[in-house]
């Protein structure tokens, strides 16, 4: 087996979809003509009201493609991820939206990091040099930005709200095994305590054009209590830490060491 054939029996490409018909053929061509390496598309459908299943029925005659049906699942963005994760044959898993967002030209840069062992997680990011978001209006830029820097003391990312990433499936499923809700790489990241390498890939990240965005108001105020949560619980380990004889800055240390840059 040659060292190419090898990484593409290795790789399952995880979709999550939401009424998506229109992106389908689009994305694949996409991903197609970018050669990428890839055993599979794990597409986990929540239910879609639309075409979406057809059209991913259609696609799978030719070409190595599953469809995964969450009906009532009621788990969420990250906990379809963790349904294509647990259904995955390859070793590795490459995360993205279905909606045209993620550039899957960028598919190859995520996946090498991994390839040569060189990290555990690799993210695309739009704020890190070369990241972008073209045509985004200047509240949803000032939201984001916000939701990231909140993030960063628990992770160690610059864009750990991004769910454009590459990750090998056993790391994936050892610390988030019962993951729901919408950001899987920072809940990922909030498990893993600074235990994994990772690298930050820049991308830019573009408005849909077709279809309906998932985000909601319901969706931000998840996530604001599950960062306080994590919040609070990463101030009760640097506490103890400091019981312990050490100091609150060492505490976050290790994550702020995983930054690019640090």
């Amino acid at each position: 087996m040659t060292d190419s054939s090898a990484r593409a029996s290795s790789v399952s490409i995880v979709i999550p979809t939401l009424n998506e018909e229109e992106n389908i053929e689009p994305l694949i061509s996409q991903i197609t003509a970018c050669a990428v390496p890839f055993l599979e598309i794990l597409f986990v459908d929540d239910h879609s009201t639309d075409d979406t299943r057809g059209k991913i029925h259609d696609l799978a005659r030719t070409q190595p493609i599953r469809l995964i049906e969450q009906d009532g699942a009621e788990l969420g963005l990250a906990g379809a991820i963790m349904a294509g994760a647990r259904a995955a044959q390859g070793e590795i898993l490459l995360v993205m939206d279905a909606d045209l967002s993620h550039p899957p030209d960028r598919i190859n840069d995520l996946l090498a990091p991994l390839f040569t062992d060189a990290a555990d997680l690799a993210v695309g990011s739009r704020y890190v040099r070369g990241g972008s978001t073209p045509g985004w209006p200047i509240w949803r830029r000032i939201v984001s930005r916000t939701g990231a820097g909140l993030a960063y003391p628990l992770t160690g990312l610059h864009d750990s709200m991004c769910g454009f990433f590459a990750i090998r499936r056993s790391r994936l499923l050892d610390l988030a095994p019962k993951t729901s809700g919408f950001k899987i790489v920072f809940e990922t990241m909030v498990r893993a305590h600074g235990t994994l390498r990772v690298r930050e890939i820049p991308i830019a990240f573009r408005e849909r054009v077709r279809g309906k965005s998932k985000m909601s108001f319901s969706v931000a105020l998840r996530f604001f209590f599950r960062w306080l949560r994590a919040m609070f619980q990463h101030l009760a380990r640097g506490s103890y830490h400091l019981e312990k004889g050490g100091s609150l800055s060492s505490a976050t240390e290790a994550l702020h060491q995983k930054a690019p840059g640090k």
